[in-house]
């Protein structure tokens, strides 16, 4: 077959041509589009700035994004921020968003399930029996330094017993304080640092604004679902788990009573303590327990009038050994 001629140079051309187009076309087909960019205006939700997505070139950057009800605004490149609620029913809240060195947006959500019933804590695992935990990915590497807000505080509290409470439930979280016998293996530390005027960044409807570089505790509306709510926002460490840059804390006295004494009179206000130890440990990088978990300090609910909150359970421990 050496004799034989092939096509011609025209003949060469035509078929180098076709070639190459279908090879284009089967390698566009195989190239992943970017998603689509979020409308000019207005707050968006998930479906408008979806996963893998660049927060940059969609000028996302400084708004809100929201899912099922919770609301974050989207940090610069490089940063997760989360938002976690404690509720009155117990139901979970937890949205959490993260913007990769290069803008791309990721999303974790916090699995919902069916609000407890009143009696379910006494079907629920007793707290020293329960080793369930869930952690969210960040700790405090150093010291979590920390100040009050200079506006009126839960429970009708002084500015000094307000910090009292505050610092009381923040060193049961570092010291973890329990009452099942185990020993403090935590490493975790905080000081408290002073009164500021600044607030938490958390909005009326529960959503974090931007971190202004002060980790603040306060009280305020933040909308009818949530108890209280933290905002945490950290960024990424090689090999570990995120490290948390500022965390801000409100509680919502705007729809909900709150003592620091509850009493045998008690029908409805929740414990500062049981509250701000629940909310501490997401500051230090605790997520809900979920559900059947009822008499763990991290599950999404403190109960009003109860202070079962303020020391921690099995697994409350074991969530805090396993990040410090």
């Amino acid at each position: 077959m050496a004799g034989r001629r092939g096509p011609g140079s025209l003949g060469r051309a035509i078929t180098a041509l076709v070639l190459g187009a279908a090879l284009s076309a089967v390698c566009v087909g195989e190239v992943q589009r970017t998603p689509a960019c979020a409308p000019a205006r207005g707050e968006l939700t998930v479906d408008d700035l979806p996963a893998g997505s660049s927060v940059l070139d969609c000028l996302a950057v400084g708004r809100v994004v929201t899912h099922a009800g919770a609301g974050v605004t989207v940090p610069e490149p490089g940063t997760t921020v989360s938002v976690d609620a404690l509720t009155a029913d117990g139901e979970e809240h937890g949205f959490t968003v993260a913007v990769a060195a290069d803008g791309k947006v990721a999303y974790t959500y916090e699995a919902a399930h069916a609000p407890a019933r009143p009696d379910s804590r006494a079907d629920a695992p007793g707290p020293c029996t329960d080793g369930a935990y869930s952690t969210a990915g960040r700790k405090e590497y150093g010291t979590y330094e920390w100040f009050v807000g200079d506006g009126p505080l839960p429970g009708n509290l002084s500015g000094a017993e307000a910090r009292r409470a505050f610092e009381d439930a923040v060193a049961t979280i570092t010291g973890s304080r329990n009452d099942c016998g185990y020993d403090d293996a935590v490493g975790a530390k905080a000081r408290y640092l002073s009164t500021t005027a600044n607030e938490a960044g958390i909005d009326r409807a529960a959503r974090c604004v931007r971190r202004d570089g002060l980790s603040v505790w306060d009280a305020g509306d933040i909308g009818s679902d949530a108890v209280a709510t933290t905002c945490s926002w950290s960024r990424p460490v090689q090999g570990g788990p995120d490290e948390l840059l500022e965390a801000d804390v409100r509680f919502n006295t705007h729809d909900y009573a709150f003592t620091d004494s509850p009493s045998g009179a008690c029908t409805h206000a929740y414990d500062v303590r049981s509250v701000a130890t629940h909310e501490a440990g997401h500051v230090f990088g605790l997520g809900h327990s979920g559900a059947g978990h009822q008499n763990l300090t991290m599950y999404s609910s403190s109960f009003a009038c109860s202070t079962s909150a303020r020391t921690l359970g099995k697994g409350d421990v074991l969530g805090l050994r396993s990040l410090y």
